[in-house]
């Protein structure tokens, strides 16, 4: 334990009249830093001392300058003991810090499974936003966390953070998981949401996945989300963003990747196809997608454009 830990412990065993001292000591932490005993504890994981502060009537809910509460520090460092204290005590899960961040947006980013777990437990919302428009699934996609994001993909409430929202494409500041974990290059993760469900080709106003993938070098990702035919707001694709900000080895082999997913085509047949006479041909049936990957100007070999159209 610290000095400080010990001189409040010290106080806070002290009989009365002595008790003054507590009321003093609390004064000063509160008025002169705003940052109380019970934060010092939490933060410091002080087992002993929250639960001193706690049976002393200390607020569980005391703020500090950033809006911080005790529950915000125990979450941010994954300190399930003093965690279990504190909600046990009464402390808000939802209560919002200044920067409008739950203590499950600090236990999702910082990939702390088993407070997380907690939090939910407790009826903590996975759906409130920040001030920077995340949500803690927004932030584990972000920093890779892939356990949280697993937990977090598993609760019903999270299903409609996987859906397009209103104004995606006009906000700059908008996003979404698979948008930042595109950027980040976290492979695994994007194939938790794509498996979850979500739609691999949602824009926000930089795009979709693929162009923030190609845009920040990601080449594994461009790989796994390479659908080039899409375009962002300004009607640019991935091949486009990839040759106007970009000129690393990786940009490269990404250019490489677009340009050779840009020469195939998809077209559906409008009716059956068969060629008797030629045993390499492809008998295809009407409705069949395929996919060309070359096309050539020799007569003999585009006698099937006929009977194919885009879908």
């Amino acid at each position: 334990m610290d000095v400080f830990g010990i001189h409040i412990k010290n106080c806070l065993t002290l009989r009365p009249p002595d008790i003054f001292c507590v009321c003093v000591c609390v004064c000063v932490c509160v008025c002169v830093f705003r940052f109380s005993p019970l934060h010092h504890a939490a933060l410091n994981g002080n087992l002993e001392l929250v639960s001193l502060l706690l049976e002393s009537q200390a607020a569980v809910d005391i703020r500090d300058q950033k809006g911080m509460r005790p529950l915000h520090y125990a979450a941010w460092l994954g300190k399930a003991e003093p965690m279990k204290m504190l909600l046990k005590s009464g402390s808000s899960v939802n209560g919002q810090s200044d920067e409008g961040q739950i203590p499950l947006h600090l236990s999702a980013q910082h990939g702390h499974y088993e407070v997380s777990e907690m939090l939910l437990q407790h009826q903590s919302n996975p759906c409130i936003v920040d001030n920077a428009g995340k949500t803690p699934l927004d932030l584990a996609c972000e920093f890779g966390r892939v356990g949280v994001v697993q937990l977090l993909l598993s609760s019903n409430m999270c299903a409609a953070l996987l859906e397009p929202k209103k104004g995606d494409t006009a906000d700059p500041n908008g996003t979404s998981p698979l948008h930042l974990a595109a950027k980040n290059g976290h492979i695994d993760i994007i194939r938790l949401l794509i498996q979850a469900g979500i739609d691999i080709n949602r824009q926000t106003k930089a795009g979709t996945a693929l162009h923030e993938a190609a845009l920040c070098g990601k080449t594994e990702v461009v790989r796994l989300l390479l659908e080039v035919t899409v375009r962002n707001t300004y009607s640019q694709t991935a091949l486009d963003i990839v040759y106007q900000f970009t000129a690393t080895q990786a940009s490269r082999e990404i250019k490489q990747l677009l340009r050779d997913a840009s020469a195939a085509l998809q077209v559906r047949a409008l009716k059956d196809y068969c060629n008797n006479y030629d045993l390499t041909s492809l008998n295809i049936k009407a409705g069949d997608v395929i996919t060309v990957t070359h096309a050539t100007s020799n007569p003999t070999t585009c006698s099937t454009s006929a009977i194919a159209a885009f879908p």
